[in-house]
């Protein structure tokens, strides 16, 4: 996929050192603590073929990852259906209205259509503006409230 100067790539072993700044600065800006043994962990996931977690980067003209996103299916029983869950969607400040994320999102609704999934769902934080305009306007926002019992 192809947005203006932003490609869609797989995520590959050559993005590595990029994807670690990118995936480090999502963390920040969650302020999330998360380590490199962390990362090396998804990584992994990333790297595996058999693993459920695929990835996505978006590169710029001059072929620097600028954004990456991690999906995955998931079953939704209710409808009997297959859909696709958007974990992580980070595009680089500098790179911010480049339509990196609308790239992102619409390569993983391509994937999503070639697979049969009947949506692709994800999550934002509230205050999370700048990004919440570019979801409202690609997507419709649900009713459901998400809670999470800790373990």
């Amino acid at each position: 996929m192809t947005t203006d100067a932003i490609r869609i790539l797989p995520t590959a072993p050559e993005h590595r050192a990029a994807w670690d700044d990118l995936y480090a600065g999502y963390a920040d800006f969650y302020r999330v603590t998360q380590t490199p043994a962390m990362r090396d962990t998804v990584w992994s996931w990333l790297m595996d073929p058999a693993h459920q977690v695929e990835g996505l980067v978006a590169v710029d003209a001059a072929g620097r990852p600028v954004g990456i996103a991690h999906f995955r299916a998931f079953a939704r029983p209710l409808s009997a259906t297959t859909g696709g869950f958007l974990d992580d969607l980070f595009v680089s400040e500098a790179a911010r209205g480049s339509g990196a994320a609308d790239a992102l999102i619409g390569r993983i609704a391509e994937i999503g259509r070639a697979r049969g999934w009947s949506v692709i769902r994800w999550i934002t934080a509230e205050d999370n503006a700048r990004a919440r305009k570019v979801y409202d306007r690609l997507a419709m926002k649900t009713r459901w409230v998400t809670y999470d019992l800790a373990l």
